[in-house]
């Protein structure tokens, strides 16, 4: 008797110690507990998608940029703008940077320089406009004293890119004026905004030639969509 109650108290004993083993494998799968924790860095945090997401975002809206760029590059060959490689992609560059910067569209941007000078950078009118976007020489001392862009005289309009600051930055202040409509803006632009603002007092209509010359221009280029304008 005495040895049936020693082999039974004998295996109590080695049933409780094995109850107590945390690591003892799991008879049901094979594995212990420690060997189906995952560790805490193979989990991707919540700001590591964010950033992960910003990154794609940004590489995204870097392609679409290149491709603008690249598209521009290929008109400024098609006019001959007669400007060495280097500056034409810095002044492409330039016209999508101040198109965004200014809430219009890099093709409409390119629509006028089109209408206006054909893309030779040293172009002149007959009424002494100059430059790409073909700014009079007090309508761009006024713009770039008011861009703090340094002003040497009427031959800083025929830098191409300080002649895009200002022409595009006009664009946009015209548009303002007329609460946003660029039709009226682009007219404005060709005829002048006193011209339009006597038409528009004696309900007239502005004029629609310019108007469509851009706007057609814009539509073969169709580089990228619209953001305000």
């Amino acid at each position: 008797m005495d040895r049936i109650w020693l082999a039974l108290l004998l295996a109590c004993a080695l049933i409780g110690a094995a109850l107590l083993d945390e690591d003892a494998p799991d008879p049901l799968r094979g594995v212990s507990r420690a060997e189906v924790e995952l560790p805490s860095a193979s989990i991707e945090r919540p700001a590591d998608l964010r950033s992960t997401t910003a990154r794609r975002g940004e590489s995204a809206t870097d392609e679409m940029e290149s491709a603008v760029v690249a598209q521009i590059l290929g008109r400024f060959a098609i006019r001959h703008t007669a400007l060495p490689e280097r500056e034409r992609i810095a002044l492409a560059r330039a016209i999508v940077r101040e198109a965004q910067s200014h809430g219009l569209a890099p093709d409409l941007v390119m629509a006028v320089i089109e209408v206006e000078s054909a893309g030779y950078h040293l172009a002149q009118s007959h009424v002494g406009a100059l430059g790409l976007m073909q700014l009079l020489p007090a309508t761009g001392k006024e713009l770039a004293g008011k861009l703090g862009i340094e002003w040497k005289g009427p031959d800083t309009l025929f830098d191409p890119i300080i002649n895009v600051r200002l022409g595009t930055a006009y664009l946009r202040q015209l548009a303002d004026r007329y609460d946003g409509d660029v039709n009226i803006a682009l007219a404005a632009y060709n005829w002048g905004p006193g011209r339009i603002d006597r038409r528009l007092r004696r309900g007239a209509s502005v004029p629609s030639r310019y108007i469509e010359q851009v706007r057609q221009a814009a539509d073969r280029y169709a580089i990228a969509a619209p953001t305000r304008s």
